[in-house]
């Protein structure tokens, strides 16, 4: 399980990278030092779309598996 998690933040860290180096996602850097309301919905966003990436990944493997085995 330790895995699955080291690979939810590793996911969620590149995606939240990419967000904020990309101008038209992140223009302005908040008053808060990187702890306002549009940091916390980014930081919201990548664990989202990491936790998503990596369910797909999963069952992808998983339906490969099982049609290589039948």
């Amino acid at each position: 399980m330790n895995t699955k998690i080291s690979e939810l933040k590793q996911v969620a860290t590149n995606l939240l990278s990419g967000m904020l180096a990309n101008p038209h996602i992140y223009s302005v850097v908040s008053d808060e030092l990187g702890r306002g309301q549009q940091e916390q919905d980014l930081i919201i966003a990548a664990i989202e779309m990491a936790e998503i990436l990596l369910s797909k990944v999963d069952n992808k493997i998983e339906a490969d598996w099982e049609s290589s085995t039948s």
